[in-house]
């Protein structure tokens, strides 16, 4: 084997090893990022709802929990909705900033963005159709805009 043909191998390996990085981290960070996102929607919706009741329906509403669940006190009813509502609305805002905070999602399109790009560029690579100066450029150009993946 040339040294052409080993330095071709050896970044062809390189580039195999950082798409099974890339994808490892994609297998974790895509359903965590969905789990957040999902939290955060669901959270305001529920908060929403919890306090929608007492909003439109004011004391008839709460009354009529009261009364539905045997509460002595309808006060018992609001005082509950709110409670729930603010435990729905701190855990959407907790998801939100979690997700927020760690540019999850934009680390998750730059890791697939990267992914795409090493696949082309492996295939070039392997048929011959960069020179391995370019190919080893356009690797540590694209290696670089997913620094937080650890290889």
């Amino acid at each position: 084997m040339d040294e052409t043909s080993d330095t071709r191998q050896r970044l062809s390996n390189r580039i195999e090893e950082k798409q099974r990085a890339i994808r490892a981290y994609l297998g974790r960070e895509r359903p965590r990022r969905t789990r957040l996102a999902n939290t955060s929607i669901v959270g305001s919706a529920l908060a929403a709802a919890f306090t929608a009741g007492p909003a439109v329906g004011g004391t008839g509403f709460t009354n009529a929990v009261a009364e539905l669940f045997n509460l002595s006190d309808d006060s018992v009813v609001w005082r509950g909705l709110c409670l729930l509502a603010v435990i729905c609305s701190v855990a959407a805002a907790l998801a939100t900033n979690f997700a927020t905070s760690h540019s999850l999602a934009d680390r998750v399109s730059a890791a697939e963005t990267c992914s795409a790009q090493l696949e082309g560029l492996q295939v070039a690579l392997n048929f011959g159709h960069i020179e391995i100066e370019e190919a080893v450029k356009l690797y540590q150009q694209y290696s670089t805009q997913v620094a937080f993946v650890e290889t």
